[in-house]
């Protein structure tokens, strides 16, 4: 066991703390994370991060999670409740506050959000701050970090704006768009919080941070349109109340009803930092508007690069439509096909596909969208392929470039042809388990369309699409077993 101060993250199951934990876990400090299902959390980061179980609304499940505790990170809400969320919260703070002071906690860092406590706050800031108050009344030490907008891949207010801007080319913005925020880019937040570990807290103190940059919403939209090469309209609309735009949110992006009015009730008023102290007292320039709109678009590549779309498909942030399973506005096509030749056999014919070898199925059809690419100015269907039967990151395969690969096991391709959008087709194989005789193959497509035209063409060529795509799976897996 480690000599230096034990730290515990609380809420590492969520957006903040899992990266929170992420990054914690590679420097040098020892960790604990506390989930109400610690078989829930990602057992990626080894024997680096011990798990337990607690439950802030189980006062006695707490003693157990804060036993030794130095500093607790506390990183918890209940945005997604009911209407009792406010009750919840509270109740939460106090049992934690209480077991935090028993257990002879040094310090608690907590995230509140941005805000004039002067202002009559929505519900949800409302509770932000009053929980922060409860945690500083249990008598120890907090360091409150007050946040606006949290720009970052997979971020509530960053999916918002990317589900607005690419679905609607005109859009009306009422008042509460032109209401000034001060974002700021996940990895300056996860900073602050990092650096906060080391901040001596003989008492309570509370810190508002934010970008470099204070916009409304209507000007993220704008800047999350420019980046993605998009023109959109915005036209002004003198009044719509937060519960109708929620309403409409629901409608048009990912986010629930529920969770979209809670959201837009916080933006109506101002969440601007009047006091700077974070920048003399922190050692972080936090970035502005459009270099986190930029840093932000470039996680999502590597994202894709190191994430497993067949784990996405049973996560209740996705839901099927009639043209495959909606991730965020990510939309992924995938299906398996079982295979009598073992792993190795079967991956060495995925290995082979493209080039000279073909695709397995509807290379005519192959050879009519690679000369269409050609036509408007792509690289078409001609590159083929460095080696006949093995590829290696960064190999050209006619109009795919492999992105990764991990042999016997993982194909990943990104398209490079002309597309409203950004693709991916990647072949995942998978030995029998020791209750199976057969290997499997799974294939999956990704479409991250560019605005309503990228839609369009998704659901236009998704039945040509499903017939090539079943018929590469089928020709695929016949290949391996006639070897």
């Amino acid at each position: 066991m480690s000599s230096l101060p034990l730290t515990l993250v609380t809420g590492a199951s969520g957006y903040v703390g899992g990266r929170l934990l992420d990054k914690l876990s590679k420097s040098e400090v020892t960790l604990r994370a506390m989930a109400r299902r610690p078989e829930a959390l990602e057992t990626k980061w080894g024997d680096r991060v011990e798990v337990v179980e607690g439950d802030v609304l189980k006062p006695e499940s707490l003693p157990k999670a804060l036993q030794g505790v130095h500093t607790a990170y506390y990183l918890i809400h209940s945005m997604g409740s009911g209407e009792d969320f406010e009750q919840q919260e509270e109740t939460s703070a106090r049992n934690f506050g209480a077991a935090a002071l028993k257990a002879g906690v040094k310090k608690i860092i907590y995230l509140g959000g941005l805000c004039d406590e002067k202002s009559d706050l929505s519900p949800h800031m409302r509770s932000r701050h009053h929980t922060g108050r409860i945690l500083r009344e249990s008598g120890v030490p907090v360091l409150e970090f007050r946040a606006s907008i949290i720009l970052g891949a997979g971020s509530l207010s960053f999916e918002m704006i990317r589900a607005l801007v690419q679905r609607l080319p005109v859009m009306v913005t009422p008042k509460w768009a032109y209401v000034k925020a001060q974002p700021i880019y996940v990895e300056d937040l996860l900073a602050y919080l990092h650096e906060a570990l080391s901040i001596p807290v003989p008492e309570s103190v509370i810190y508002e941070i934010g970008g470099a940059d204070v916009v409304s919403y209507k000007e993220i939209m704008q800047a999350f349109a420019e980046a993605r090469g998009l023109q959109r309209i915005f036209l002004p609309v003198p009044v719509l109340s937060p519960y109708l735009s929620s309403l409409w949110l629901g409608l048009v992006t990912p986010l629930f009803a529920r969770v979209g009015r809670k959201l837009i009730e916080s933006v109506t008023h101002p969440s601007v930092v009047m006091n700077p102290a974070a920048l003399r007292r922190f050692q972080i320039a936090p970035c502005g508007l459009k270099d986190a709109i930029s840093q932000t678009l470039i996680e999502e590549e590597r994202g894709f690069a190191l994430s497993r779309w067949s784990d996405s498909l049973s996560s209740g942030n996705t839901y099927r439509t009639w043209a495959g399973v909606r991730f965020g506005t990510r939309l992924v096509d995938s299906r398996t096909g079982e295979c009598d030749a073992d792993a190795e056999t079967l991956f060495a014919s995925v290995e082979k596909i493209g080039g000279k070898n073909g695709w397995y199925f509807g290379n005519i059809l192959w050879g009519i969208r690679g000369a269409a690419d050609e036509l408007l100015g792509g690289v078409g269907m001609r590159r083929g392929r460095r080696d006949p039967a093995k590829l290696r990151v960064g190999d050209v395969l006619d109009c795919w470039r492999v992105e990764s690969i991990e042999a016997g096991k993982c194909l990943r391709l990104k398209a490079e042809m002309k597309l409203p959008g950004r693709a991916w087709l990647e072949f995942e194989v998978s030995a029998p388990d020791s209750d199976q005789k057969k290997s499997k193959l799974r294939q999956t497509a990704v479409f991250d369309p560019k605005g309503l035209f990228g839609l369009l063409y998704w659901y236009g060529i998704y039945p040509v699409h499903v017939l090539m795509f079943k018929g590469m799976l089928r020709r695929l897996i016949h290949s391996a077993e006639m070897k």
